[in-house]
């Protein structure tokens, strides 16, 4: 019998693929030039596509696979994923929640205490030997600084359980108040900046939250306020931020995700109050295993006809 055919849009990390192409006859987007003759090829023998959350499958793309059955997410932002087109085909899409949870959660963290601390400034100030010649400037304590979740759900929730160790005040937007949460609920983005000293994004990407933190929610936020982004590139006005930093309307920004990755916007890396990092809050060995045998156990239910672990669709 042969193996189905799985288009594979980026690249996996080698602890996956090797699995993976014992089971399925992999066509691998990423590593040719002519992309358009690989489809034409590929697409209409195609079963399921393997794509991450940045890479996403289009509508375009899923029409060109006739026999496409599941659409199989490492990641677990499905924004670029056309849902309405695979859901009008009958293609089933999943993606890999709850696995990466914590560690995005604590790199929301690392990102406070790293702007709060200065902790990149206090190790160029030892690399350069500025120390012999002075301290540091002081830092800023996250203790009795007031916190806003913006966009409640598991990373939302993983980020509010951590900020009760580090004594903050916390609150949180979103679509309606959750039950069994005594922090205070704000019904807009711009409440919550209004009363918040850190604003972290954990919201889902999509058209509907695009650009939510847009120039009113960061002129609220203030000229002390840190914004923080571990969600997705696009519910930002990346316009308006660099606005904001340029005319110190924030007191800072620590990003992960960017409108345009990974080439994002020169004037955002030209701040010295902005930290940025290569969209790697789930950058850890044992998150992306975890993701990868996600991936892999949704290909393998739906091939084998059992329920899948994790469906979006």
């Amino acid at each position: 019998m042969s193996k189905p055919v799985v288009l594979m849009l980026g690249a996996y990390p080698e602890w996956d693929v090797a699995p993976m192409e014992q089971a399925y006859d992999l066509r691998k987007l990423w590593l040719v030039a002519d992309k358009d003759a690989f489809l034409a090829e590929a697409a209409p023998l195609a079963r399921a596509i393997a794509t991450r959350g940045d890479l996403g499958a289009s509508a375009a793309l899923i029409d060109r696979c006739p026999r496409l059955e599941i659409v199989a997410c490492y990641g677990v932002g499905v924004d670029a994923i056309d849902r309405d087109r695979a859901r009008a085909r009958g293609v089933r899409v999943t993606s890999t929640p709850d696995v990466l949870t914590d560690d995005v959660a604590h790199l929301a963290f690392a990102l406070i205490l790293a702007h709060l601390r200065k902790v990149i400034d206090g190790d160029a100030h030892v690399r350069s030997g500025a120390w012999r010649a002075g301290p540091l400037p002081l830092g800023a304590s996250l203790r009795g600084k007031r916190l806003g979740i913006l966009g409640f759900g598991r990373i939302g929730r993983a980020i509010a359980r951590r900020a009760e160790g580090f004594g903050v005040t916390i609150a949180y937007s979103d679509i309606k108040p959750a039950a069994g949460v005594s922090h205070a609920h704000y019904s807009s983005a711009v409440e919550l900046a209004a009363a918040s000293d850190i604003l972290v994004a954990s919201v889902s990407g999509g058209e509907a939250t695009r650009g939510i933190v847009n120039a009113a929610v960061l002129e609220a936020l203030g000229p002390n306020g840190l914004f923080v982004n571990v969600a997705r590139g696009s519910v930002v006005d990346e316009a308006a931020l660099i606005d904001a930093l340029a005319k110190k309307r924030i007191g800072g920004a620590a990003l992960d995700v960017f409108v345009n990755e990974p080439n994002p916007d020169h004037r955002l890396l030209a701040f010295d109050q902005v930290i940025v990092q290569p969209h790697q809050s789930s950058g850890t060995v044992e998150t992306r295993k975890a993701m990868g045998k996600l991936v892999r156990e949704n290909l393998e239910a739906h091939f084998a006809g059992r329920p899948l672990p994790t469906p979006v669709i």
